[in-house]
């Protein structure tokens, strides 16, 4: 699909950044006009992808996160969170819910916590070389008030 309009950063995998993209990406979305509850469910799927890539991707290092960010055709906002991290063995198993690598202080809801909140959720990884997640919400035009 042909973007209308696209955005990219790239930062540390540092806990104190997951709060910095989950604004730049509320921030993109904006120009869509989502409402309130549109704008928390990206921020909060947003939040989910970039601390799993902080958990997961890099345990034990600071390795590099990176989004993008595009507005498709039909009001569509699609965000791509990817790492260059450890990767995930499973993904199917990954996906269920309460299933965690993380141990007993994560709760393994990461992935149903995104697909809950955005329309769609396409994860790709390969161990040793990283995990790019992919979601997209369609924003719904709002009717002007007369």
């Amino acid at each position: 699909m042909k973007e209308q309009n696209s955005v990219k950063i790239e930062f540390p995998s540092i806990s104190a950044n997951e709060g910095f993209s989950r604004g730049v990406a509320s921030a993109f979305a904006a120009q869509l006009d989502p409402t309130l509850t549109e704008l928390g469910d990206i921020k909060t799927a947003v939040s989910e992808a970039v601390t799993n890539a902080i958990v997961h991707a890099y345990p034990d290092t600071i390795g590099m996160i990176y989004i993008k960010a595009r507005v498709l055709p039909g009001d569509v906002l699609e965000i791509s969170v990817k790492d260059r991290g450890q990767g995930i063995e499973d993904v199917e198993r990954a996906r269920e819910p309460l299933f965690t690598t993380g141990g007993e202080d994560r709760s393994g809801m990461g992935f149903t916590i995104m697909e809950s909140f955005m329309d769609s959720l396409k994860v790709r990884s390969q161990p040793g070389r990283g995990t790019t997640v992919i979601m997209r919400k369609k924003i719904e035009k709002r009717s002007s008030v007369k």
